[in-house]
C-alpha cells in the first residue's frame, strides 16, 4: 500500500492510499481522485520522504511550544464540524426552501435541516428573514457516514 501526499488546485493537502504509483495514475486519469475538503478532481501528488522504521529507539525530543494548528489540522476540524452538521440535521433535498418556509412560518416542527436549492430561491429566503448557510459538500461526505 502506498501512502501519497496529495493537493488540490485550491490548495488543500490530504493523504491517498493507493496500491501503487500506477494505481494513483490510473484513478487520478480517469478523475476518481478527489479533493475531501471542496471536491476538486484536479490532485496532484507532492513529493514526500520515505518513512523510515529504524531500531533503537532514542528519547523522545522534549515537546515543543505549542504552534497555531497546521493547515491539515484546520481541515481535520473542517471536516468534523460539517460531519457534525449532517449528523444533526434532516435532509430534506430539493424540498429545502419549501421546508424552510414552513418551519419558519410555524406550520411545520422547529428543527435543523440541509437540502439543494438554487441561488434565486436561497435570495427570497433572505429577503423573507429566513437564515440559511450555504455549505460546499465533498463528495465523500455525500454517501453514508463512516
Amino acid at each position: 500500500m502506498k501512502v501519497l501526499d496529495l493537493r488540490c488546485t485550491n490548495g488543500h493537502r490530504f493523504e491517498g492510499w493507493f496500491a501503487s504509483e500506477d494505481e494513483f495514475m490510473d484513478q487520478n486519469g480517469r478523475g476518481l481522485v478527489e479533493c475531501p475538503i471542496c471536491g476538486d478532481h484536479v490532485v496532484t501528488r507532492l513529493p514526500s520522504a520515505p518513512r523510515l522504521n529504524l531500531s533503537g529507539a532514542k528519547e523522545p525530543a522534549p515537546e515543543a511550544p505549542k504552534a497555531p494548528p497546521a493547515e491539515a489540522d484546520l481541515q481535520a476540524m473542517w471536516l468534523g464540524a460539517v460531519r457534525e452538521l449532517l449528523a444533526k440535521t434532516e435532509d430534506v433535498g430539493e424540498r429545502f426552501a419549501e421546508e424552510a418556509r414552513r418551519i419558519h412560518y410555524g406550520e411545520a416542527e422547529n428543527r435543523g435541516i440541509r437540502g439543494q436549492t438554487s441561488p434565486e430561491e436561497r435570495q427570497a429566503l433572505s429577503d423573507e428573514g429566513i437564515e440559511v448557510l450555504t455549505v460546499p459538500l465533498p463528495g465523500a461526505l455525500k454517501g453514508p457516514l463512516q
